[in-house]
């Protein structure tokens, strides 16, 4: 039997949070909304755009990534011409993390 990994509806829960405590910032939050599923770089964004920088020590201890989030982080790398350092600072990430997982998932 295949095992299933429930993930929470950040949409709603972000939604919920804007409609409750930050309705002014409906309408910058609406682009990532709309979209059907949020990536980690889109709730990270979110999460900005609510909270501002007010918590970022503590956000960076929870942080986990998908296989699709890491292609799409060593896809922004290649795309815009980066080196680790370059794309660990952009994300906030160990220099050791992004070179580890460019080692496991090679892009051609």
């Amino acid at each position: 039997m295949a095992k299933s990994t429930a993930y929470p509806n950040y949409k709603r829960i972000y939604q919920d949070i804007i409609d409750m405590k930050f309705p002014e910032k409906q309408e910058a939050c609406s682009k990532y909304l709309e979209k059907d599923t949020l990536s980690v770089i889109d709730i990270n964004r979110l999460n900005k755009m609510i909270f501002g920088n007010t918590n970022t020590v503590f956000n960076q201890k929870l942080k986990s990534y998908s296989k699709s989030d890491i292609l799409e982080i060593l896809k922004f790398q290649k795309e815009n011409k980066l080196n680790n350092i370059q794309t660990a600072r952009h994300f906030k990430l160990s220099r050791n993390t992004l070179a580890k997982w460019k080692s496991i998932h090679s892009l051609s």
